[in-house]
């Protein structure tokens, strides 16, 4: 009777999802696949023009989603609290524009792998803390979509897993080279220096290894928007500085606020403090995940 009950708060949720999609005339509905016991309910409620996301994180995953949908964002697979799911994949759906500005959607969320218990809408816009920077180009203008979520699932890997059981920073500057050039100074000799750039691609996955053990270095790494490696242990100059800083945050962040707004680029930072993974663009923070906590997930709350 226990596994039943969660299922049954998943249908109500759904259910109530009708209602709030016609109230809110939403044009989206995003919603994890594993989150939704019963997928056909969820389809029977989106009528045209309303689209349907469905978000992946797994083959299986995928196989349950394609006969319903041809909008199948994948995500990488962490546990995250309810809010930073809907941040995680509200992100990537923006980069690959299956969201636009001035969107009103409705998303269906859940503690991790278990039934959706949650319904939030957003309207692209009004949605301060996800959504600040909407008005600028879009996300990839500079950057290859699978680049930016390679690099972003790098960093919420090291957030949640560390290096060798202990935490790490990082800071990842992904964009124009030619712009990004004269604002950077090495550290330390250039590991990535005098590789074809074929070898030395974030998207090659013998890459994610080596990105995690540089990530020791203090500085940044460069990267070009197609995914070549430039440098790590890398010293940012830039000649702008960023919008000021949320209290607590440092150096690091300084400079990714800094150098979004001297250059045409992304900038994704990793605190080693708390393990939170931020996103900045134009001197801006567009979004943040926090690290999961290790107990109490599914205790409640949106996280």
């Amino acid at each position: 009777m226990a596994d039943k009950q969660p299922t049954s708060y998943a249908a109500c949720v759904i259910e109530a999802a009708r209602q709030v999609i016609q109230g809110a005339k939403a044009r989206a509905v995003l919603a994890y696949v594993d989150a939704v016991p019963n997928l056909p309910q969820l389809v029977s409620i989106i009528k045209a023009p309303v689209k349907l996301v469905l978000i992946i994180r797994s083959e299986v995953d995928r196989r349950a989603a394609e006969p319903y949908t041809d909008r199948i964002l994948e995500v990488p697979d962490f546990d995250l609290t309810r809010m930073d799911q809907i941040k995680m994949a509200t992100l990537l759906a923006f980069s690959q524009r299956m969201l636009q500005a001035d969107d009103t959607f409705v998303f269906l969320a859940g503690p991790p792998r278990k039934p959706c218990d949650t319904l939030v809408v957003m309207h692209v816009g009004e949605e301060y803390e996800m959504f600040q920077t909407v008005d600028q180009p879009r996300l990839t203008e500079h950057v290859k979509r699978v680049v930016f979520q390679r690099v972003l699932t790098i960093a919420l890997e090291l957030a949640n897993e560390g290096r060798e059981g202990k935490p790490v920073g990082g800071l990842f500057v992904l964009g124009n080279y030619r712009e990004l050039e004269p604002l950077c100074a090495q550290n330390i000799i250039n590991p990535f220096k005098g590789y074809v750039e074929k070898e030395r691609n974030i998207l090659d996955d013998k890459m994610k290894d080596t990105v995690k053990e540089f990530c020791a270095f203090d500085g940044a790494f460069i990267i070009k928007g197609t995914g070549v490696i430039v440098s790590a242990g890398t010293t940012l100059r830039p000649n702008i500085a960023g919008e000021p800083l949320p209290q607590g945050l440092g150096a690091r962040h300084a400079a990714a606020a800094a150098v979004t707004a001297s250059a045409k680029c992304i900038s994704i930072t990793l605190s080693e403090s708390d393990g939170t993974v931020r996103v900045w663009r134009r001197g801006q923070i567009i979004t943040e995940i926090e690290k999961a906590p290790r107990h109490g997930l599914a205790k409640g709350g949106l996280g």
